[in-house]
This record gives structure tokens, C-alpha cells and sequence, in this order.
């Protein structure tokens, strides 16, 4: 009888030294899993952020003649603008034409949205010049949008960056800024405020 209760007692002895790692084991991989699901469901979808933008606009655009150059000269443009939607909204062409002192400026914005990293790509190209600038690439935080890309203008690397705020409203608001020294100081050169044309404008045009 003792011997009997001895045998069981090394059974479930046994048992419970073999369950215990793979107990633990689950554990450790239902947390895994748990906190994978928090962080996809914390990836923000951005695809829209562009939305407001959508239709028809008035453009007052303000422009440093030369930027980098110490000169704080600027000029005023004023025009007009439309933004598309593309792919279902996965990405818009944006068109500007705009006439002042210093003469007159046509240009696209194509925004790309990519899923995967949840970030925008955005493309200039002024039709005087006719290539797409390389990608301002970043996302909108708190309703301000930062793109950063690295460009060479006049034989010198520097930084560009594009602000995007005020979206939601009917005064949409973007500055363009250039960095020669790795990003600690910005010299703004480029500033456009929008005024909605038409808002009755159909966003599934």
C-alpha cells in the first residue's frame, strides 16, 4: 500500500517537473502574442491623412528668392490648384500654377501612401524643369506632417523638409525648409496657404 502511494506520489511529482517549463513557455508566447496585437493595433493608418486636401483651391504662395545665401528676399505668387485621389487612396496628385513678380511656377505633387511602414513619399516636379525631386518621405503626428529627404543644390548636400498643418481646416498650411548643416538650424524658403474653392467637391471624384 505504501508502495503503491510512494509510485503515485513520483508520478504526479514527475508530472508536474515536465509541465511546469512548458506552463511557462506558454506563458511567455500568450504574452508574446498579446503584446504583438497591441502593437499592430497601436500602427496608425495614415492612408487618409491627405484627404482634406481633396478639391479644388486658391493658392497665396510666399517664396525666398535665395535661400542659403544669408538674403531674406522674398516674393509673393498667388494661383490656383486641384488634388486628386488615386488608387482607391492610396495616393494623390496634387497640381499647383501660381504667377508673381519673379514669374510663374507649375507644378505636381504625387503622395504615395505605402502600409507597410505607414509612412507617405511625396514627389515635386516643376514643369519648367520637368523631374520628380527625390521623395520627402515621413508621417503626420498630433496633425503635423514631417518629410525629410536628402538633396544637392548647387554642388551642396542639405536637408529639405516639408510641414503639413492645419489639414482639417479650410486654410491648409505648408512651409518648405533647407538645412546645410545636418539639420540643426532650418531656413524656411517656401510657404503656400490654401483657400477652398469648392466644398461641395465630390472626394469620390
Amino acid at each position: 500500500m505504501n508502495s503503491r502511494r510512494i509510485l503515485i506520489y513520483l508520478v504526479v511529482w514527475s508530472l508536474a517537473v515536465i509541465l511546469q517549463p512548458l506552463q511557462g513557455r506558454a506563458q511567455q508566447n500568450s504574452d508574446a502574442s498579446q503584446t504583438s496585437t497591441q502593437q499592430a493595433s497601436a500602427e496608425r493608418d495614415g492612408q487618409h491623412d491627405f484627404d482634406p486636401l481633396l478639391g479644388k483651391w486658391k493658392y497665396h504662395l510666399k517664396r525666398r528668392l535665395h535661400p542659403l545665401t544669408g538674403s531674406n528676399t522674398w516674393v509673393d505668387l498667388d494661383g490656383t490648384g486641384e488634388c486628386f485621389r488615386v488608387w482607391d487612396g492610396g495616393a494623390e496628385l496634387d497640381t499647383i500654377e501660381v504667377d508673381g513678380p519673379s514669374g510663374h511656377i507649375t507644378g505636381l505633387t504625387l503622395r504615395v501612401y505605402n502600409p507597410q511602414s505607414h509612412q507617405w513619399r511625396l514627389y515635386w516636379a516643376n514643369r519648367k524643369v520637368g523631374i520628380l525631386d527625390p521623395p520627402q518621405v515621413g508621417e503626420f503626428k498630433n496633425g503635423r506632417g514631417e518629410f525629410f529627404a536628402q538633396d544637392t543644390i548647387n554642388g551642396q548636400t542639405i536637408l529639405i523638409r516639408f510641414v503639413w498643418t492645419d489639414l482639417t481646416t479650410n486654410s491648409p498650411h505648408f512651409e518648405q525648409s533647407f538645412s546645410d548643416d545636418g539639420g540643426k538650424t532650418w531656413e524656411v524658403n517656401w510657404i503656400t496657404d490654401q483657400t477652398r474653392v469648392n466644398d461641395e467637391f465630390d472626394k469620390a471624384k
